[in-house]
């Protein structure tokens, strides 16, 4: 009877305690899901990855075709399908029979000019895979091209350069093809002699107004110059060693995470399979945090983007267990409740919205309509919700989006969490294909919409990267939106002068609470088409500068990407040329971090476009220095979350005759890319730091230090009443370093 007993008891706490957690999947059961995947979207008729509409194609012009035009129009579709998939020579093969066809039948003469256009752009390509592709280096594709950026085999640039020049002398006003004759002459050496003065780019669009120390890209030297489609980006401490590693993903749903360990010789270990990421494949969109507060930074990837019904892939929670037997990451998404649904997405942010100490998570959710034929409000098509995971406290999450508010049911493309109102909690906004939402943490929970109300709807034809951050370092919280409604078109006609009114980035300074767009007045006048960005202190003045990963699916779509250097609140200044940023090549995933220890922080761009051909070799920038003071605060949160994301930092300096604060918002930063969970803050000349308070979320607790020295790295615990000084090496990134020892100590 006893017996009984304990077993109808034992039977009644496992009822309470609900179902077991899935079983965690072993390496292989991993690496069978997503090659599955991986073998599905190849195999059907994604726009993307998709061979079956190429395979049909070849199938139907096998048969007769009478009609001369549908032939033509068969071959553009198959030449498109053809360089798609990474055919350029089969490419090539059917753009030089549908112009034969198009000649023998006379076809309309816009036909030839069509034609020759989508010629010139595969010479074009086929330039950049003989030179930028296999002859890589760090000045490969870099605008303006330099002596180191000049072909080496140039008969395909100067193909394309011929072609272009031709088309122009029939369509003068064809902004791509003005823009790319530019570049095809660059390449090829012939520039500017070889471009006709009436198309020549301006002077002024190859020197930036300002001058700025050029960055080094050491990628290639210090073989971290993966080749990848875009994807995400993240520079952190994942060993606990204190220097920051590098970790990317690609949209490629074929091809696996790479992850690179900081080897503290100046150099990078490939970890990626040691690491239990090689079986992570695909994935447009990285970020880190410390989800179950063990003091070790997580990874979330987030899939689907862009890819509709063939987009409902599940993300992967990698919970970091490389100080643990297993020594790797381990793939714990089922377990923690965020496997299903899975919608598309690519706007994941981490935040304690609720206050109890853990971080909880918001997924934006696309939809299956495209760009081009959703509404302004957003609701075309299908659209998933979104989803917001509450962090249980113990490795699950509960979606509690429908109750607190936050659904959205609009396609999201970017999401931020900030604390505008300054009311002690964050409050979260999203940047959507139609109107972009605020919502206000109301503090019981749930969430209400006060964009239109605040006037931060805009833009909303097409909004992506967005973040909250303190540009002018007034104490309260900005909000930067990329604006990606401009024509690939419309982008090159700006260097050339043409006033154009919409595509510009756009920054609302907030005034107390509320929002004003002053997007023209710092100097966020140009249509551009940014995809992953992020911000950063590029030169350690304590304002935070801004650099856009810029590009569009388009092949053609070929334009430099852009860093924007803050003076002082007042405006931002293109110093893209002069810094050696203006990469030609898609930008996508963007991390700032000081990766030797030097005290400013380096730049990691993952690189790449959309389509199986289009990718490129990810950039890691050196800042080469300045002679501005530093600060580097390492937070660990023991009533707030572990790493203190969200919380508020003011440091007040005295800099010269002047006391002035610079104010930092902890966390990961903008969109795609994430910065390193250590703030490292620039000081500007600042001689002396007069005091650092922070406001930790959640906890409430307000700590101040005063009287603190500059230029050193400190550990900074929750309640404690004094910095912890932390000796770190300082590294010398190189070849050559890694033959030798450390250059010194940081402390």
């Amino acid at each position: 009877m006893r017996r009984i007993v304990i077993l109808i008891l034992l039977a009644a706490l496992l009822a309470a305690a609900g179902p077991a957690p899935p079983p965690l999947p072993t390496t292989e059961q991993t690496r069978t899901e997503f090659q599955g995947i991986c073998e599905r979207l190849r195999a059907g008729r994604n726009r993307f990855f998709g061979e079956a509409p190429l395979n049909d194609l070849r199938a139907r012009l096998a048969q007769p075709i009478p009609n001369p035009k549908t032939q033509v129009d068969l071959r553009i579709a198959l030449l498109i399908d053809e360089v798609r998939l990474g055919h350029i020579d089969r490419a090539m093969a059917a753009a030089e029979e549908a112009l034969a066809i198009q000649e023998r039948a006379g076809l309309d003469e816009n036909v030839r000019l069509n034609l020759m256009q989508m010629l010139a752009f595969l010479h074009l390509r086929a330039a950049e895979d003989e030179n930028c592709v296999l002859r890589h280096t760090a000045e490969s594709c870099v605008f303006p091209i330099g002596k180191g950026g000049v072909h080496v085999e140039p008969r395909h640039s100067r193909a394309a350069g011929d072609l272009y020049t031709q088309i122009l002398a029939k369509r003068p006003d064809d902004e791509v093809s003005r823009w790319l004759l530019n570049l095809a002459r660059m390449t090829s050496g012939d520039f500017p002699g070889g471009v006709p003065e009436g198309f020549r780019l301006p002077i002024s669009e190859l020197t930036s107004r300002v001058p700025f120390p050029r960055w080094r890209d050491l990628a290639p030297e210090l073989g971290v110059d993966v080749r990848d489609l875009a994807g995400g980006a993240v520079m952190e401490d994942f060993d606990g060693d204190g220097l920051l590693d590098l970790v990317t993903t690609t949209q490629d749903p074929c091809g696996p995470m790479k992850a690179f360990r900081n080897d503290s010789r100046g150099g990078f270990e490939d970890v990626t399979k040691a690491w239990g990421l090689d079986t992570q494949l695909g994935g447009l969109y990285l970020v880190q945090a410390d989800y179950d507060g063990d003091g070790r930074p997580d990874l979330l990837v987030a899939r689907g983007a862009w890819l509709g019904e063939d987009g409902q892939i599940r993300r992967s929670l990698l919970r970091n267990d490389l100080a643990r037997p297993a020594h790797r990451f381990v793939d714990v998404t089922a377990a923690a409740g965020l496997a299903e649904p899975a919608y598309p997405s690519q706007a994941v942010t981490w935040a304690d919205y609720d206050g109890d100490g853990d971080l909880d998570l918001f997924s934006g959710s696309e939809g299956t309509s495209t760009q081009a034929n959703i509404t302004r409000d957003g609701t075309t098509g299908r659209v998933y919700p979104s989803q917001l995971f509450r962090n249980n406290g113990d490795g699950t999450f509960t979606d509690v989006a429908a109750e607190a508010g936050v659904l959205n049911n609009r396609f999201a493309k970017g999401a931020a969490w900030g604390d505008y109102d300054n009311d002690g909690d964050p409050d979260l906004y999203v940047s959507n294909i139609g109107p972009n939402r605020l919502y206000r943490n109301n503090g019981d929970g749930t969430f209400t919409d006060v964009a239109p109300e605040l006037g931060v709807t805009e833009p909303s034809g097409v909004s992506f990267a967005t973040w909250f951050f303190d540009y002018d370092n007034d104490g309260d919280l900005d909000l930067f939106v990329a604006d990606y409604s401009a024509k690939v078109r419309q982008v090159f006609a700006a260097f050339f002068g043409a006033a154009v009114s919409t595509g510009h980035p756009v920054l609302y300074r907030n005034d107390g609470g509320k929002f004003t767009d002053i997007s023209r007045e710092v100097g966020f006048d140009r249509p551009l088409l940014p995809m992953g960005a992020n911000y950063g202190d590029i030169d350690n003045d304590g304002f935070p500068d801004v650099y856009l990963g810029t590009g569009a699916p388009d092949y053609e779509a070929l334009m430099p990407n852009v860093m924007y250097r803050n003076d002082g609140g007042r405006a931002f200044q293109d110093v893209s040329a002069a810094g050696g940023f203006g990469h030609l090549q898609k930008g996508h995933g963007i991390a700032f971090g000081d990766l030797d220890n030097d005290g400013d922080q380096d730049l990691l761009e993952q690189m790449g476009g959309a389509f199986p051909y289009d990718t490129f070799y990810n950039a890691l920038y050196e800042n080469p220095g300045n002679g501005n003071a530093w600060i580097t605060l390492r937070l660990t949160g023991t009533k707030a979350n572990r790493f203190g994301v969200g919380a508020r930092i003011e440091v007040k300096m005295k800099e010269g005759q002047t006391t002035r604060s610079i104010y930092t918002l902890a966390g990961s930063g903008g969109s795609f890319g994430a910065n390193s969970l250590e703030q490292e803050i620039g000081l500007g000349g600042a001689k002396a730091i007069e005091s650092i308070t922070i406001r930790w979320p959640g906890s409430g607790t307000v700590q101040t230090f005063r009287d603190v020295v500059p230029n050193r790295v400190y550990d900074v615990v929750e309640g404690s009443s004094r910095l912890a000084a932390v000796k770190l090496p300082r590294l010398r990134l190189g070849a050559e370093a890694r033959k030798g020892e450390h250059s010194g100590h940081r402390h």
